[in-house]
């Protein structure tokens, strides 16, 4: 273990034995750090976070501090951090508000500078948040999303899978899976299409989503009638079925 003189660690957390630990950082107790993982100088992990193996938290990360919900009284909760994710400097992450509840991070994500998690957010595995972006509280950010630097989400809403966000955008309502949003508020301008390439989606799958897209998005009908079209016109699939089942099971409505 490779612990800075000028760190204090208390004698109730748990450190694995290769955990690296820079000048004047301060771990407090009930805190847990997998193998392989370096927390950076001027870093604070407060009570009740565990972090995985392999991850990197750098200089003037904060990570577990209480909730700002100003319900939050005191509750025993925590910040759960998977695996490989990168925080980079002055990042911050909030645990959960009530008792027993939680903040969770999940594998490989790329969290940059001076980005907010607040308290019980859920962000899935291989998510980007660029500089400054902003998750408001029980944001729910899926599988290998991407979120725009200077970007910030409402509170309760969801960003689907492989979805992008432009920067400095605001997004009030759920952004839909494989879409491209932008705005004041965002609005959804089309499939994220090199995000599908990317991730290695078939031609036939992208040309079955943009259809989609046009219906549901581009055409004039209501969100029931344009699903019932979808169903009736374009091909089943998995990203087919994953689109229509995000948008019936939204609360707060999507973007449109």
């Amino acid at each position: 273990m490779n612990i800075h003189s000028t760190a204090i660690v208390n004698k109730n957390a748990k450190l694995a034995d290769d955990v690296s630990v820079g000048p004047y950082t301060v771990i407090e107790n009930d805190v847990n750090i997998g193998p392989g993982s370096t927390i950076g100088p001027h870093c604070v992990i407060s009570s009740y976070t565990t972090i995985g193996k392999g991850c990197q938290i750098f200089p003037g990360a904060n990570i577990g501090s209480i909730s700002q919900d100003k319900k939050f009284k005191g509750a025993k909760s925590f910040v759960r951090i998977g695996d490989n994710n990168v925080i980079r400097e002055y990042v911050t992450i909030n645990r959960g508000t009530e008792e027993a509840s939680d903040t969770v991070l999940g594998n490989n994500n790329l969290l940059m500078a001076y980005c907010h998690v607040a308290h019980d957010c859920r962000v899935g595995n291989n998510v980007v948040m660029a500089n400054c972006g902003t998750l408001a509280g029980h944001v729910i950010v899926e599988d290998r999303a991407i979120i725009g630097g200077l970007s910030g989400v409402h509170q309760f809403v969801r960003v689907g899978t492989l979805s992008i966000i432009g920067g400095c955008s605001k997004a009030v309502k759920d952004i839909v899976p494989y879409s491209m949003s932008d705005g004041h508020p965002a609005k959804i301008y089309g499939i994220n299409t090199l995000g599908l390439e990317r991730a290695e989606f078939p031609e036939n799958i992208r040309e079955d989503l943009k259809k989609a897209f046009k219906i549901i998005f581009f055409m004039k009908f209501n969100i029931t009638n344009a699903l019932k079209k979808v169903e009736e016109e374009v091909p089943r699939s998995e990203p087919i079925a994953n689109l229509i089942d995000f948008i019936r099971s939204s609360e707060g409505g999507i973007s449109r």
